[in-house]
């Protein structure tokens, strides 16, 4: 990828942390997390499930935000298109609409979840745009076929009367991108949008999605936990382990010579080339409810010593524009 566009963050995200109220009390699923997105920049957030790469990311959209039991704290400074700084954060009510859609859109995981089953898809997106952009129902259900056009679907007046359930897998996720780009989003958030998708497939709407991101400026926050699938597709990467950065820097750099631990066990997961099997991760993410006061990587990490156990560790600095909470950073292979 071509290093990170040099021009002033679209988006700052400072010490967030997110919890959720069970009935032991409050979890927090992400601590601390700190980042920076440039438009047109694509930011990948890494790591196993439950390391809060997706809650981070419905954070920055603030899905999280009207939800009962849900408490957002930290800073998400974002530069709106008049150039103002805001803090998403602060956002309520009328305010908190207007960004959603128009502002940052988001791509989710399951298509068919994100698709009303009882509308066709040209009337879904055409009530989006109704909303959004304020068109009436001729040039919205205009607007609608253009835009499934637009990510490939063919045929797209016929498929425009079509419902969910007529749409293979690829098709679907297509129209789901569709539905975010109506409001045309200076941030788009791809939430694991490949998962359920063969690979060949998962191959075109990374394309996709990329081709758009050129195309229209657009920032993109990348989420998944596949490395092979984020290497072509980001300027940056941030690995989180149990809801805390573990590692972030330039996305090739992170790749090719990791520096925490864990980064290098994922990496080690991907089969080689070679022929040599991968290796899993000996050992599961601490529980949540209580979260161990030292490195969370600790107990399943081949480098651990003595201080590893001994409190919390921080993000040092490991190089130019490179983070690293491990004491051994220099020391990864």
């Amino acid at each position: 990828m071509n290093p990170s566009p040099a021009s002033a963050a679209l988006l700052e995200a400072d010490r967030l942390s997110v919890a959720f109220l069970g009935a032991k009390g409050w979890i927090t699923a992400v601590e601390d997390v700190s980042f920076s997105l440039a438009p047109g920049e694509t930011l990948a957030l890494v790591g196993e499930s439950g390391s809060g790469k997706s809650v981070t990311a419905m954070a920055v959209a603030r899905l999280h935000a009207e939800a009962p039991g849900t408490r957002s704290t930290g800073k998400l400074h974002w530069r709106d298109a008049a150039g103002a700084p805001r803090d998403l954060l602060a956002l309520k009510g009328a305010a908190l609409r207007r960004l959603r859609g128009r502002e940052i859109a988001v791509v989710f995981q399951d298509p068919g979840s994100a698709l009303d089953p009882l509308f066709t898809i040209g009337d879904q997106i055409a009530e989006t745009l109704r909303h959004l952009r304020a068109m009436n129902g001729r040039q919205a259900a205009a607007r609608a076929v253009e835009l499934l056009g637009l990510v490939g679907i063919p045929d797209p007046a016929r498929r425009a009367g079509e419902y969910p359930h007529q749409l293979s897998g690829g098709m679907r996720q297509r129209a789901v991108i569709a539905l975010a780009l109506a409001g045309e989003p200076r941030l788009l958030i791809a939430d694991e949008p490949t998962t359920a998708l063969d690979v060949t497939i998962q191959a075109q709407i990374v394309d996709l999605l990329q081709g758009l991101q050129a195309e229209q400026g657009m920032a993109m926050i990348f989420v998944s936990h596949d490395l092979g699938l984020v290497a072509g597709v980001a300027h940056r990467i941030c690995v989180l382990y149990a809801g805390q950065i573990v590692e972030q820097g330039p996305a090739g750099e992170v790749l090719s010579r990791p520096r925490h631990p864990y980064t290098r066990a994922l990496l080690d997961c991907i089969p080689s080339l070679e022929g040599a099997p991968p290796r899993g991760i000996p050992g599961l993410m601490p529980n949540p409810l209580a979260p161990p006061p030292h490195c969370r990587f600790a107990d399943r990490c081949a480098l651990a010593i003595a201080p590893c156990h001994a409190g919390p560790v921080p993000l040092f600095e490991a190089g130019e524009g490179r983070r690293s909470r491990c004491l051994r950073w220099e020391e990864v292979p």
